[in-house]
Parts: C-alpha cells; structure tokens; sequence
C-alpha cells in the first residue's frame, strides 16, 4: 500500500523491533504478552535497552509506565509525549499497541539521527496494561498518568496478588496516584484494527474522536414448563423473547450506523437457564456493548431498547428489564493536532482521511491532560486481537513519518502559545 518513499524514518528497524518483541511471547500463543506476567517484564527489558540506546533516560513511573526521556532546549515548557502499550490480548497482540510504541521510539531515534533538539522535552511511553488485565480493568497506566484511577482498584485480586502488589511488580509505586501537569501534546499511532483504511487503499487515518462504550445489562424472566407437554401458546419461553431482543438490537444499531458518525451495538453476553433440553427457558440475560461518537446516538439506542423491552414485555408475556452497567462518553481529540496531522501528512504526500476509533485507547485518557491526537494505519483484513492481526513496515513508518512531522510543528505552536 505505501510503495518506496525517501522517509526519515527506517521501515527496516521498526520491523526489527517489532520481530524481537513478537519473539517475546508464551510459548505456543503467538502473541502473548499480558501485563503483570513475567513476559511483559521481559518485553518491557528489551524496550528499555532500546530507548537507552536511542540516548533516552528511562524509568518507571508511580502509576507503572515506561518512560523514556530526553530534555528540551526549555524543559520549562513542558512535555510532548509519544507512545502507547505493550502488552498484549491473549494470543493476539504482534501489532495492536507494540507498533505505537516502536513508532514512538523511531520518532526520538530519527530526531537524534537528524540533529534535532526539540524545545520542549520529549518522552517516550509504554503505558501499563492497555489492555483489560488479569485484574478485570483496562488502562491502568494512562489512568494513574491523567490521575483517573480509582482508588478501589488497588484491592481487586488476580493470580494470588492485588493490583497493588502488581503495580508494585511493574515498577510502579501504588501508594501514589501522580497526575501528570506537563504534558503538553500526546501522539499515539495504532493499527486502525478494521477494515477501512485498506479497503480505501489510504494510507492512515486520523483520528477524530474515541468512541462513547455503553454497556447494558438485560434480563428476561420467562416461565420453566416441560418442553415436551406445554402446549405452544401457553408457553412464557423467555429464550424467545430474547431472541426478538436481539434481532431487534441489531435492526437498531444498522440504522444508527448508516448516519455519518460511529455506532455499532453488540449482544457479546449470551447466558440461559435452566439450560435444559426438556424444559422452557425460564431466564436469559444479555449484555449489550453499544458504542457510539455521538452522544445523540447512544441516547437514541437507549431509548429504542427501552421501547423495543416494552413491546415484547407486551406480546410475550416476559418480564424483561435494562440498566446500564457502565456509561463513557466519547472522547475527541484536540482540532489543533487532527490540523496539525492532516497538514504533516499532506507535506509529505501521504493519502489521508478522517475516522472515529471504535475501540478505547490510552490517548482517551491523556486527552484529559494534554492535547492529544492518533494516527491509525492499515491492518490486514482489518483483523485485530488474533493471531492474524498483520501490518506492514512499510505502512507503520509512514504513519511514523506523519508523527514526527506533527512532533516539529506541534514544538513551534506550543511554543508560541506559552
């Protein structure tokens, strides 16, 4: 898709990168490397050898990230930051994250490389357990970063020890939760993990907000009988109410997407009893994950699943009931680096488009504390958290390429604006 192009990135050392960390996997589960695991400690060696050899000083900080640093011309201005996460899904993370952070790291490298010394400071990031962790939660690092991590958190337990224990492993100090006051800019490339980018034959995406993720949780209460002697019009099966719930989820979530921003809604929990082949099921819970760039939207799919639970309380008899187990609102990046991005990847004549992220990202939560923007680049098949998930160098290092570009001019805007 990208084709040859005179960058001053190295397509040939991010790949090299990227082979050593995919070589740093359970054996047998290409690729595994969940945080709070001796494995994630073994990557998490390897990148801080690399950062060191790129002339950064590492450490980790309170909230267990991974921190590569070199100073401005004025570290009184701040911080611009680079990076992502990697960890990894079970038996799905060669890409998803890994390449945010070698991107991240070939940008200072380059830098180095071209004798640029930034005004600001510039540091280099492997946040700490992007992905949902042993512990049931998910961007434990950038949370404690933007100082969002509940406090309750530390007692969860996992594998024989708390999230304070494993924060503790990891480096981290959970004692303290330290928001960060200056970091200025955030940047994060990421596979874009669907299909568009390379059906358009596009080069990278840029993103315009996180989505929203509403999680509902729905019951229906039926009635058991004998399956076999129950008459079919004297049944209370709340198996097939559930049913008319889904398919109707699904008809509603189809229309919503056709709109000009994201939506999706998934049924991704599915549990019946009494789970029986000669009884009537009498109970079914689902749970749906709707996810959405407009707040409007969510709202609509609320209020059409309120009316849909009515009308088939109404024609089957069911007793069925929704509440929302969790509720984020979208989070959009800042308009001056989508600007700023958008203008780098036209200087170096890099195809381009605007899109949502459908899926949580830890820039999500540094847009709480800096301006933050991500770059998206073209997965194969748009397949992700698989052991499919593919991207090519080459691709990765255009959207490098934008990176460091928007790094140079995001220097000079800051600047200018303190």
């Amino acid at each position: 898709m990208s084709g040859k192009r005179n960058l001053a990135v190295s397509a040939e050392r991010i790949g090299a990168d990227l082979d050593a960390l995919a070589a740093i996997t359970e054996e047998g589960r290409p690729w595994t490397r969940r945080a709070f695991t001796p494995m994630h400690l073994e990557g998490r060696a390897y990148l801080e050898r690399r950062f060191r050899d790129a002339g950064l000083d590492t450490h980790i900080d309170a909230s267990g990230n991974l921190i590569g640093r070199r100073n401005g011309k004025d570290p009184a201005l701040g911080v611009i930051m680079l990076g992502s996460h990697s960890d990894t899904v079970p038996d799905g993370g060669r890409f998803d994250g890994v390449a945010g952070v070698v991107a991240a790291l070939e940008v200072a490298r380059a830098l180095a490389e071209a004798g640029v010394q930034l005004d600001h400071t510039l540091e280099v990031v492997d946040f700490l357990a992007e992905e949902v962790s042993i512990f049931g939660v998910s961007c434990i690092g950038s949370r404690g970063m933007a100082g969002l991590r509940p406090a309750e958190w530390l007692s969860r337990e996992a594998s024989g020890m708390t999230l304070a224990e494993g924060l503790a492993i990891a480096g981290g100090n959970p004692d303290q939760l330290m928001k960060r006051a200056d970091v200025r800019g955030f940047l994060e490339l990421h596979i874009e993990q669907g299909p568009i980018l390379e059906a358009e034959h596009c080069n990278i995406g840029i993103v315009t907000a996180i989505a929203g993720i509403t999680r509902i949780e729905v019951t229906v209460e039926g009635r058991a009988d004998h399956a076999g002697t129950t008459p079919m019009n004297a049944r209370c099966d709340a198996l097939s109410a559930a049913m008319r719930l889904v398919l109707g989820i699904e008809t509603s979530a189809a229309t919503l997407a056709k709109g000009p921003c994201h939506f999706v809604a998934t049924v991704g929990e599915f549990a019946m009893l009494p789970n029986a082949a000669n009884v009537v099921p009498s109970h079914v819970r689902l749970l749906i994950d709707a996810r959405s760039e407009l707040r409007d939207d969510i709202e609509a799919f609320t209020a059409q699943l309120e009316a849909l639970c009515a009308e088939v309380t109404a024609t089957s008899g069911a007793v069925i009931a929704a509440r929302p187990i969790s509720d984020a609102s979208a989070v959009p990046m800042h308009t001056d680096v989508i600007d700023l991005l958008g203008q780098s990847a036209d200087a170096l004549g890099i195809s381009q488009r605007l899109m949502a992220s459908g899926a949580g990202h830890d820039a999500a939560f540094m847009a709480r504390i800096s301006k933050a923007g991500m770059v998206f680049i073209p997965c194969r098949d748009g397949r992700s958290h698989a052991p499919e998930e593919w991207a090519e160098n080459e691709d990765i290092a255009l959207g490098t390429a934008v990176l460091m570009e928007t790094v140079r001019t995001l220097d000079q805007q800051l600047k200018e604006e303190k």
